[in-house]
């Protein structure tokens, strides 16, 4: 099933904030015609409004079966938008959650047992085409309906395929979340360069450049990021000293991120539950 069927059955993006805006514009680039795509939002945006003039469907009676209904409302949401799409479900139609916290049941429960349905994770990189997206289907999901999600979902970065719906809870915990605790290093990061004497405009420069140089370097290297940071690593050099008290097994990086990881998806399986 690849992106041509698009042109002959459609695709509908229920919800078109940030990252359903970011996803809709990797589509457009990648060739998916405007006219090929039904959006349902409740407050659409002046490029979805300049879409519409483009033959985009905005906000109108959606195909009778679509190839795939992608749900990118939140989860808060989702009692009040899935009925509208509720029809759609129990036939040909594949659907795409990337709804944090939404286990693929609830839609079952709505949408009928038989229908085909996606659960994904996406992070909000995908904002910069940067993202990484896991996802893992229902028993009546096949080989070629996964493509199809894998194609839609690489126009914003990297997909995985998950084994079970359980390990969704450790990847909305780790990729899912994971943004945020980068974020928190970059401002931690640049103050503790301030408490050193770094103008703060200076500290912040140098933070987020070297966070992003570094991951840009992790992903290309050949080497594995352990092998990275010995290499930057100079035994009883400025790094090594740094390192030292990074990596305390308890009160370091190692002890902190166990436990940021295992509340996030603690909180996860709460919500899910």
């Amino acid at each position: 099933m690849s992106l041509e069927i698009l042109a002959e059955r459609g695709l509908v993006l229920l919800g078109c904030g940030k990252m359903g805006s970011a996803m809709l514009e990797g589509w457009l680039a990648g060739g998916v015609a405007p006219s090929s795509v039904w959006i349902l939002d409740p407050v659409p945006s002046e490029r979805l409004q300049e879409l519409a003039g483009q033959g985009l469907h905005l906000n109108g009676d959606l195909p009778d079966s679509p190839a795939i209904c992608i749900v990118a409302v939140k989860p808060q949401m989702m009692g009040e938008a899935l009925p509208r799409i509720a029809p759609l479900g129990n036939g040909d139609t594949v659907f795409l959650s990337i709804a944090a916290g939404t286990p693929i049941a609830a839609f079952e429960a709505v949408l009928g047992g038989q229908t085909p349905v996606i659960r994904a994770m996406p992070n909000t990189p995908a904002a910069v085409g940067r993202g990484i997206t896991a996802l893992i289907g229902n028993r009546h999901v096949d080989s070629t309906a996964l493509e199809l999600a894998e194609a839609l979902l690489q126009a914003v970065g990297q997909t995985v395929r998950l084994e079970d719906e359980s390990q969704m809870d450790a990847v909305t915990a780790v990729s899912g979340s994971g943004p945020a605790y980068v974020f928190h290093l970059i401002e931690a990061l640049a103050a503790a360069g301030e408490a050193e004497g770094l103008a703060a405009d200076l500290a912040m420069r140098l933070a987020k450049a070297t966070v992003a140089g570094a991951g840009e370097l992790a992903e290309r290297a050949g080497d594995s990021p352990t092998q990275l940071r010995v290499n930057v690593t100079s035994p009883g050099g400025t790094t090594a000293a740094a390192l030292e008290v990074l990596m305390d097994e308890e009160r370091g990086f190692p002890a902190l991120l166990r436990e940021a990881v295992a509340a996030g998806a603690k909180r996860s399986r709460e919500l899910g539950s």
